[in-house]
């Protein structure tokens, strides 16, 4: 088959065939580099071993992030140790977590806490997701019923966040915060589960499941490159502003004023 040139095509390129998933939650894991390019980028030390599971430390060694696939029933675990008044915390997520939910967190975990408060269900109950009078638990439930969000408690005091998504096939994934994670994670976690953007998956990768819809989509490699080269960029200018500030510290002296003048099919 000759191969087509487009305007704007680098000389040789030829698309790829993608699919954009809905909903998220039934996408399947996806691709870690999503998340560990990231926080390389961001300054993270990385401790993997050759072709052995992601092992992640935040630059002051509060955070550990690991993902391994080989242990059962294996996926992400995030950790937090204990810092002034924050208690230790932990966080796991399954494999077929979608690493653009798992990214929710880990984001977070390098940007600055915002100083508003957080609110968990906020961004679920923005999307219509209903909470079901007579549960046991405080629980939230997407409109196709596919996901759920739900703070658990048990009678002698335990408690931990729990979340998840089946599709009735075999498909899906569950994940597990613990009572003292950060507020503003569990809502970083909430806000990318309720997400309605679509998560992009190679052709051979979409999941068999008859509750997701797909979009074909045709995507060049110098698009892909793109695409992953600005959230890298964003994570290292974020990672200098950071150390910038942190180097230069307050200033003494009042700083003079600036004036300052392709084609889609639906499935």
């Amino acid at each position: 088959m000759k191969k087509q040139q487009r305007q704007g095509w680098g000389p040789g390129e030829q698309a790829q065939q993608h699919y954009l998933i809905e909903p998220r939650a039934l996408a399947g894991g996806g691709d870690v580099r999503h998340i560990g390019e990231f926080l390389r980028a961001s300054g993270w030390r990385d401790h993997s071993k050759p072709a052995g599971p992601l092992s992640m430390e935040s630059p002051d060694r509060t955070f550990r992030i690991a993902y391994d696939p080989y242990l059962l029933p294996g996926g992400w675990t995030i950790h937090g140790v204990a810092n002034g008044n924050e208690d230790e915390w932990w966080a796991h997520l399954g494999r077929q977590t979608p690493v653009e939910i798992v990214a929710g967190v880990t984001d977070a975990l390098t940007r600055p806490r915002s100083a508003h408060a957080p609110n968990v269900w906020a961004p679920l109950q923005e999307q219509h997701w209903r909470t079901p009078p007579n549960a046991e638990h405080h629980t939230a439930i997407s409109a196709d019923g596919s996901t759920w969000m739900q703070y658990h408690q048990t009678p002698d005091g335990a408690a931990m966040w729990w979340s998840g998504a089946q599709d009735g096939q075999g498909n899906g994934w569950t994940a597990q915060f613990s009572a003292s994670t950060p507020m503003h994670l569990v809502q970083a976690f909430s806000t990318a589960l309720a997400s309605t953007e679509p998560v992009m998956r190679p052709l051979g990768r979409v999941p068999p499941s008859t509750r997701i819809r797909s979009t074909s989509v045709s995507v060049l490699p110098s698009q892909l490159s793109a695409w992953q080269q600005a959230r890298l960029n964003a994570a290292r200018a974020a990672s200098w502003a950071r150390n910038t500030a942190r180097s230069t510290g307050p200033r003494t002296s009042a700083r003079p004023h600036a004036h300052t003048g392709g084609t889609r099919t639906r499935h």
